[in-house]
């Protein structure tokens, strides 16, 4: 695996194995990997030549600066995992070369309906600061596919709305979200639980569980007011419990039946904030 720290540096690297035909995947990160970032990467490399990670903590993405500061760093370990697991590229950028002009001086995103609900209410700020550092990114990375996680399902969306309104010539890979054993989404946050809190997060998952059993057409708001009963009984802080469009999140408080439907949560334990989601109908 070969390390860049400058970005003009593995733009011409890439650029000329572009010109050379390969196919290039990019699987971004914030790093404190773990195995679901790694099936990202086995996946970038059953489609493509090349597969080029990049470690990056954003700031501009954290609208909490303690979240930012205390973000888990796991450098050596991640590069260790990169290796074993045949990543090509390893894109490890400080700050200077993914906002040469300051974080201030950035373009502003129209997300529309998506910055207004959900992560978007919650967490105001966090998108645009999502688009700015993945924008940055694909002009460094010329990569034909970009391969992210459907456990963040809300910014698969902003992401894809990026794509197409800046016209970048990449296509957006969304992967299953990979979970523990017991059902708990693989996450670089779940590292800061308490054993105690570990084991209650099991909830988000078994609450998913219960909306995709238990849905049905007509008025949902008896649904959505038991599954809140079930994490604030198991401790948590509940930011939302939604069940919306799974095409465009648009919330949905009656259900036709029909329309295809997404799950989403998100809720604290202690001060770990966590979120997860499910395909309900999908299938």
């Amino acid at each position: 695996m070969i390390l860049f720290k400058k970005a003009s540096d593995i733009n011409a690297h890439l650029s000329e194995l572009k010109r050379n035909d390969s196919s290039i995947g990019f699987v971004p990160t914030m790093g404190a990997l773990h195995a679901g970032h790694i099936s990202l990467i086995n996946s970038c490399r059953e489609k493509n030549n090349i597969t080029v990670c990049s470690i990056f903590v954003n700031p501009t993405q954290f609208n909490d600066t303690k979240d930012f500061e205390n973000y888990p760093s796991t450098l050596e370990e991640d590069i260790n995992m990169l290796e074993k697991s045949g990543c090509d590229l390893l894109f490890l950028p400080d700050m200077s070369e993914i906002y040469p002009d300051g974080i201030k001086n950035t373009p502003a995103y129209d997300l529309g309906y998506l910055e207004t609900v959900l992560e978007g209410k919650f967490r105001p700020g966090h998108f645009q600061g999502v688009c700015k550092v993945v924008h940055q990114l694909l002009q460094i990375i010329p990569c034909n596919e970009l391969f992210i996680g459907q456990k963040d399902y809300q910014q698969c969306m902003v992401i894809k709305r990026l794509i197409e309104s800046a016209n970048i010539h990449s296509k957006i890979i969304i992967c299953p979200t990979l979970r523990e054993a017991d059902g708990l989404a693989m996450s670089s946050r779940n590292m800061r639980l308490t054993e105690a809190n570990r084991k209650a997060a099991l909830q988000i998952f078994e609450t998913l569980l219960y909306l995709k059993d238990n849905l049905s057409a007509g008025d949902l708001s008896s649904l959505l007011a038991k599954a809140n009963a079930k994490l604030s009984s198991a401790g948590f802080k509940i930011d939302y419990v939604s069940i919306a469009n799974a095409d465009n999140l648009q919330l949905i408080t009656e259900w036709d039946g029909q329309t295809k439907t997404v799950a989403v949560i998100a809720a604290f334990l202690g001060d770990v904030r966590l979120i997860d989601n499910m395909l309900l109908n999908s299938n």
